[in-house]
């Protein structure tokens, strides 16, 4: 049986319904989508968890604690939700870069 994840990230132009892969390795299946907002998040964990069993939703810097919260809370607390959070020199150049390609258009 395959560890199952879900990595979540966002963009204000994602489709999640393009916007996704897969990656199976036989021991590990990574699922990846592309969303524009929390609750299209919340939908696709839900919808992903319903059809994979995931054990675990990694997701990316943008996310609040209050997206986690909500997420697993969505789930009613059966998957391990995580942020990916950097230091605070590559998060100053992941964010302008964000703030340039999301915000600056």
């Amino acid at each position: 049986m395959a560890f199952k994840a879900l990595f979540l990230a966002h963009a204000p132009d994602a489709d999640y319904t393009k916007h996704n892969s897969i990656i199976d390795t036989g021991k590990y299946r990574l699922l990846t989508y592309v969303v524009k907002n929390q609750d299209e998040a919340i939908k696709v964990s839900k919808d992903i968890y319903e059809k994979e069993g995931i054990n675990a939703i990694l997701l990316c810097p943008g996310f609040t604690h209050r997206d986690v919260s909500e997420i697993t809370e969505a789930l009613d607390g059966k998957v391990s939700v995580s942020v990916a959070r950097g230091d605070g020199p590559g998060n100053k150049i992941a964010q302008e870069i964000i703030q340039k390609e999301y915000y600056n258009k």
